[in-house]
């Protein structure tokens, strides 16, 4: 009942979990992170840009991207499920090319090769969803926590959050967990979530469209057909029921304007 017109939401969540638990039990964690000095430069393993976001490598990691993209399912409920899709998938090859690269030609570089790994899971993805969530979903309420032990009061110092502020909680520490590698993803995706809302980007990103069938769009269309067929009968038979109502209440009208002598001389004639 939680996903609730939010099945993109419950497929990556499912996606996020089960990958990284077929990860573990297969021993093919190495697989999906990337050190640069050995596997872009040595090995020249390119193919290990497209599956680094695949999935997790340790379970605080599952556990808080998991938290993250619940919270965040308002988003795909907001949209829909294909624009939803389409954003995912978009960001999802933008960061998949950007944070390595950045990490190749700029980090690595600029420490002397100490900032060298990438780590695996699809931190920037959510971060991108983030970057939706902050500018779509206004907060419900504030508090302040204070910093002194005195009477409280509105002037009194301390830190002020919204109940939006846990979910930035979870995500800033997705964002911590391996850094500086996963805190680069993390700034990557933001930024890639910024400029597709705000059209930054190519026409063609912006406005690319999954086809329907891929989130079910076809038997809704469906459902949505026999859902207006029905309010059109239930139309129908009300109007029905209003003219049938109308037409009694003319002839009760006619026979109260008939004499009484009328009304027994018909029901005689109706009895012979």
């Amino acid at each position: 009942m939680s996903f609730t017109n939010a099945p993109v939401t419950r497929s990556l969540v499912l996606a996020t979990v089960g990958l990284s638990i077929a990860a573990s039990l297969l021993d093919i964690k190495h697989y999906f992170y990337i050190s640069v000095g050995t596997h872009i430069w040595r090995y020249r393993q390119l193919w290990r840009v497209f599956t680094y976001q695949l999935c997790y490598t340790n379970s605080s990691e599952v556990l808080f991207a998991s938290m993250a993209l619940y919270n965040m399912r308002s988003i795909e409920q907001l949209w829909g499920s294909r624009k939803y899709a389409s954003f995912i998938l978009v960001t999802g090859l933008l960061t998949s090319v950007i944070p390595p690269l950045l990490m190749t030609a700029v980090l690595r570089p600029l420490s002397f090769g100490v900032v060298d790994f990438l780590p695996a899971g699809p931190t920037p993805i959510i971060f991108a969803i983030l970057a939706q969530y902050h500018a779509l979903v206004p907060h419900t309420y504030k508090y302040k926590v204070a910093l002194s032990t005195g009477p409280p009061s509105d002037d009194a110092g301390g830190l002020e959050f919204s109940d939006k502020s846990s979910k930035y909680l979870i995500a800033l520490q997705l964002a911590l967990f391996q850094w500086p590698g996963s805190l680069l993803g993390a700034v990557s995706g933001w930024v890639v979530g910024y400029l597709w809302r705000n059209e930054l980007l190519p026409g063609a990103l912006t406005q690319f469209r999954v086809p329907g069938w891929m989130v079910g769009l076809r038997s809704r269309k469906r459902s949505g057909e026999f859902e207006g067929l029905q309010r059109r009968l239930e139309g129908e038979s009300s109007a029905t029921g209003t003219t049938s109502g109308a037409h009694l209440t003319t002839e009760g009208e006619a026979n109260r304007r008939r004499t009484m002598g009328q009304q027994l001389l018909d029901e005689v004639r109706g009895a012979f």
